[in-house]
């Protein structure tokens, strides 16, 4: 069955450039994007979900299709709430697709018919994370070339 949906989920804890690169792909082909913001308890995050939200929000406001929610709990869950059954993973390397495939296989194990598509960093974005991003910021480092620019002055603030 032909899908006009996808989910696109993570912490985004800030945004990037490489989370923008993936909404604004997902979004040329996907009619709708929900990107699914949550806590991820295995990091170690800086920015409260509400600012989290926001900053995706801001970051994605020229692409119509694209709507932001928080969440917490199962993907899968979110994904059977929504009726959506195709999950966008971006990934920076090799390392990245060895975790996501086995997490594709057990959301599809959760969630039967559930699919994931891989979408590859854009060059040049392959070593960005928001761990990083929060590393340079916090020593007060640029990070101008890393962030959506609507998002800039939020993540300055927050490390002032």
């Amino acid at each position: 069955m032909r899908q006009s949906a996808c989910l696109y989920p993570g912490s985004f804890d800030p945004v990037t450039l490489g989370h923008l690169d993936i909404i604004t792909r997902a979004a040329g082909i996907f009619e709708r994007v929900v990107v699914g913001v949550l806590v991820n308890a295995e990091k170690n995050g800086a920015f409260p979900m509400e600012e989290r939200v926001a900053m995706l929000k801001k970051a994605a406001a020229d692409l119509p299709q694209v709507e932001v929610l928080p969440f917490s709990g199962l993907t899968v869950d979110l994904c059977r709430q929504l009726d959506i059954r195709v999950l966008v993973r971006g990934l920076r390397g090799p390392g990245d697709l060895e975790s996501e495939m086995r997490m594709a296989k057990v959301n599809g194990l959760l969630l039967p018919g559930l699919e994931t598509v891989f979408l590859p960093s854009a060059g040049g974005m392959e070593a960005l994370s928001s761990s990083l991003v929060r590393e340079i910021a916090s020593l007060g480092g640029d990070i101008s070339a890393l962030v959506p620019r609507s998002v800039l002055p939020d993540i300055l603030s927050h490390y002032k």
